[in-house]
C-alpha cells in the first residue's frame, strides 16, 4: 500500500482548492494511504473530505507567536518525532512556501514540490533544496489545476485533463450534522452573505448588499450573515439591521457548521474569500464577487452553478448580481 502525505496547510480558501486533488489520487491509486498535513484550525474540515485517511495539525501559525518559549520548542520537538514515526512513499508540497517545505522535510519520505512560481501564487525559491524532485507549472494556470498538475507528476500519472471531473469530496452528511448539532432554526429558503474578507480593498459596499438583500426578502427569501471575528460580526448585525426579522446572524459556526449551512442554502453570494470558496467547491449556486483581475485564478469555473462577476477596474454591479441570481431562480 502506497502511503503518501499532502502538505497544504493554509489559508481556508487554498486548502479547499487543494481538496480535488485526494479524488485524483484515489481514481488512480485506489489502495493508497492520504495524510493530510494542514493547520490545526482547518484539521476539521480536512476530516470530511473523502479518501483523507489521517488529517494531521500543524500548528505553525502559532508556533510563530511564540519562538523564544521553551514549551514552543518542546511541541515542535514532540510534533517532529510524531510526525517522522510514519514512513511515506512520498510527501507533496503543495504550497511550495520555506514554512510548509521546512514542516514537510521533517517527514520520512522524499519531498516532491513546485519547481517555479506561478502569476499571483505565494512561492519561495528556497525551498527548491528541500525538495528531491521539483514540477514546472506552466505560469498562468488555475490554483486548483495547479496542485493537480503537481500531484500527478509526483506519482508519475498523466496530467489531469480539462475534461476530468473535479471533485472536492466534501462529505456534506456529516455537515449537515454539524449545522443541525449548532441549534439553528433556519427558515428555507436563504441566502447566505459572505461580506467578509481580510483585506477592505475586496469588499463590496454596503449600499449595495442592503438593496440586494431588501430584494431577496420581498421574494420570500431569508438572508444568513455568517461571522468569524468581533469585526465582521459587527458588520454582519449593522446589516441585518437594514432586513429586520429576515435576517439571522448566527452564533459563531465551526467550519463544519459553515459547510452545512452553505450547502443547505438557495445560494451564497460573497467576495474572494474562503466561505465562498466552500460554496464553488460544493457545486451550490454561488455567485463570487471580484474587484481584481483574479478570477482566472482561483474562481469556481467546474460548475454551471458558480459565476463570476467583476475584474480589476470594474467591480461587479449590484444589477450583475441580481441578473445572476435571477438566473437561479431567486430574483
Amino acid at each position: 500500500m502506497q502511503k503518501i502525505l499532502i502538505v497544504r496547510v493554509s489559508s481556508l480558501g487554498d486548502v479547499v482548492h487543494n481538496m480535488p486533488v485526494i479524488a485524483d489520487i484515489r481514481r488512480r491509486h485506489p489502495d493508497a494511504q492520504i495524510d493530510w498535513l494542514v493547520e490545526e484550525s482547518f484539521v476539521s474540515l480536512v476530516q470530511f473530505v473523502d479518501g483523507v485517511h489521517r488529517a494531521i495539525p500543524v500548528s505553525l501559525r502559532r508556533w510563530r507567536k511564540r519562538l523564544f518559549s521553551p514549551a514552543n520548542w518542546r511541541e515542535i520537538r514532540a510534533f517532529r518525532r510524531a510526525l517522522a514515526a510514519e514512513h511515506y512513499d512520498l510527501v507533496i508540497d503543495c504550497q511550495g512556501l520555506i514554512k510548509t517545505a521546512w514542516v514537510a522535510g521533517m517527514a520520512r519520505g522524499p519531498v516532491v514540490g513546485l519547481g517555479n512560481r506561478t502569476d499571483g501564487a505565494g512561492y519561495e525559491w528556497p525551498v527548491r533544496f528541500f525538495y528531491r524532485k521539483r514540477v514546472p507549472i506552466a505560469p498562468r494556470t488555475h490554483v486548483v489545476e495547479r496542485t493537480r498538475q503537481l500531484v500527478a507528476a509526483a506519482l508519475g500519472d498523466p496530467p489531469p485533463q480539462p475534461t476530468d471531473d473535479i471533485d472536492f469530496g466534501i462529505d456534506t452528511r456529516r455537515a449537515a450534522l454539524a449545522l443541525s448539532e449548532a441549534g439553528l432554526n433556519l427558515p428555507v429558503p436563504y441566502v447566505v452573505f459572505v461580506h467578509a474578507t481580510s483585506r477592505a480593498d475586496k469588499q463590496w459596499p454596503d449600499a449595495a448588499w442592503i438593496e440586494l438583500g431588501q430584494a431577496l426578502i420581498r421574494r420570500g427569501a431569508s438572508i444568513v450573515l455568517p461571522w468569524g471575528s468581533d469585526a465582521e460580526r459587527a458588520t454582519s448585525e449593522r446589516l441585518a439591521k437594514e432586513f429586520g426579522a429576515a435576517a439571522i446572524v448566527p452564533p459563531r459556526l465551526s467550519l463544519p457548521a459553515v459547510v452545512g449551512l452553505i450547502d443547505g442554502a438557495a445560494a451564497t453570494v460573497g467576495v474572494d474569500t474562503g466561505l465562498v470558496h466552500i460554496a464553488a467547491a460544493l457545486k451550490r449556486p454561488t455567485v463570487e464577487l471580484y474587484n481584481f483581475a483574479t478570477a482566472w485564478r482561483t474562481g469556481g469555473y467546474w460548475s454551471p452553478n458558480v459565476v463570476n462577476l467583476g475584474t480589476a477596474g470594474q467591480p461587479p454591479t449590484l444589477d450583475q448580481v441580481k441578473a445572476t441570481l435571477s438566473g437561479f431562480g431567486l430574483l
